[in-house]
């Protein structure tokens, strides 16, 4: 799981030195104030680690990637290229990472449950990105490569101590033998292959690259324009991944979980359900249908209709022919049940098109979510109904401060800022921001000094 991100020089943001990611992180705020650009930092690097490319510093994308940025002048901010790009992450493991001792059998020199990276990149004058320096914390040390003058291609490596750190007095050792630079790191955040001839005890700095790895193939993203309903849908037995971009796999997740007979924990002492029946089982909650199904349209075909009932005593009919938000929430629904467990999801604007009681329902899928399936869940919205269900939830204890994390984003002259939204034990937002979801005062006074206007003119 994300614990913290900090950036600078992305974007509209000049500077976030620090953000703590909770199981439910909220990103609220006007359009255009940054909230997305957050999201598109960790689609950058998903990307990147998913890339063929190992000399690819950054992925920015194309019109088939996740997320499509453009140009290093585009994601920078002010879109100044002598600006260096500085970013990074801290994330708990899956499980504690246990680096051997070269030179004694049995034995660990570092031991851990969470690791740090940081990278600085910037234009290297030529129209190509390359690393100033890269960098992973572990068990209190720094794990760094420094490029070693701005016009070479050339880094050192080394190590730096915290003071918890101090006594172990771990260096890299060199081979024997004439001292080679090393070359360029592999994307943003690898050491090259070199570091493995050069030095003796340095072999473990890729269990580092395969955690950072790990993480981002663990990162499943939503966008906010999902896909309109079919009338009809076509499965050859596709096992996806995720509901794609647009949700436009989601009947085909479906159908992929039911040909796995999986079942999902609904938690302690409860019945497991199918992927569809706990889809069905939030459709009828949030009085959207009563219910839902995936059926072929004849034996042994690759056909399928998507059948829903409004009500119980209601005919059933394709899911076309109903309100057009059963199909924009069915992949919101779906990924959080469909994805592996302790898997990280970047939903935007989940509750597009949906009503406003069904927007703070949402947040009851997430609290549930979370809980059963260990997910995390970042999410970029504009829904005050969902921000007051689970302010709800919080003053109820269904779920806790440290299970969220809620932020304010807002421009000003052209600079996104970020901030924190703490919330005491009853729920309540401390400093809430002035116009957060616009200006209801103002609304109502307006209103009142309108009617006494035309109370006036009337008289």
């Amino acid at each position: 799981m994300l614990k913290k991100i900090f950036l600078h020089n992305f974007k509209s943001w000049q500077q976030i030195d620090y953000i703590r990611l909770a199981h439910i992180t909220g990103l609220f705020g006007s359009n255009s104030s940054g909230k997305t650009s957050i999201l598109q930092l960790l689609l950058m690097l998903k990307q990147t680690a998913e890339s063929a490319d190992r000399t690819q510093v950054l992925n920015l994308g194309d019109d088939r990637s996740l997320v499509e940025l453009g140009t290093f002048k585009d994601i920078i901010y002010n879109h100044t290229r002598e600006s260096a790009l500085k970013f990074g992450l801290e994330w708990a493991l899956k499980k504690e990472l246990k680096i051997a001792d070269p030179e004694h059998k049995g034995k660990y020199i570092f031991e851990d449950t969470s690791l740090g990276f940081q990278s600085e990149i910037e234009e290297n004058g030529a129209g190509r990105m390359s690393v100033n320096n890269l960098k992973y914390t572990f068990a209190g040390y720094e794990f760094r490569m420094k490029r070693k003058a701005k016009a070479k291609n050339e880094y050192k490596l080394f190590t730096e101590r915290s003071a918890e750190a101090e006594a172990l007095g771990f260096q890299f050792k060199r081979m024997v033998g004439r001292v080679w630079d090393l070359p360029a790191p592999v994307k943003c955040y690898g050491f090259p292959d070199q570091v493995k001839a050069y030095y003796q005890n340095a072999e473990f700095l890729s269990d580092f690259q395969l955690a950072f790895e790990e993480l981002f193939s663990h990162v499943y993203y939503l966008g906010p324009l999902r896909e309109y309903p079919k009338r009809q849908y076509t499965w050859a037995g596709a096992q996806p991944a995720d509901m794609g971009r647009a949700g436009e796999k989601v009947i085909d997740a479906i159908l992929a979980s039911r040909e796995r007979k999986e079942k999902i924990s609904r938690g302690k002492g409860r019945q497991a359900f199918t992927l569809e029946e706990y889809v069905a089982d939030w459709l009828q909650r949030l009085n959207l249908i009563y219910s839902f199904k995936v059926e072929a349209i004849t034996p042994e075909s690759n056909l399928y209709r998507v059948k829903v009932k409004k009500t119980k005593n209601s005919a059933e009919v394709l899911i076309t022919d109903v309100g057009f938000g059963v199909s924009q929430i069915l992949p919101v629904l779906t990924i959080c049940y469909y994805v592996p467990e302790g898997s990280t999801i970047l939903l935007e604007q989940p509750e597009i098109h949906l009503h406003p009681n069904v927007q703070a329902g949402l947040a009851d899928v997430f609290i549930d979510a979370i809980k059963n399936r260990k997910v995390q869940i970042i999410l970029e919205s504009h829904s005050e109904h969902l921000l007051r269900r689970l302010q709800r939830r919080i003053a109820e204890e269904d779920i806790s401060n440290e299970q969220t994390a809620l932020y304010f984003c807002e421009m000003r002259d052209g600079t996104s800022s970020l901030k924190h939204l703490p919330l005491n034990l009853w729920g309540e937002i401390t400093n809430w921001p002035e116009g957060f979801f616009g200006d209801d005062f103002g609304e109502i006074a307006a209103m009142a000094r309108a009617k006494a206007e035309r109370m006036k003119k009337t008289a």
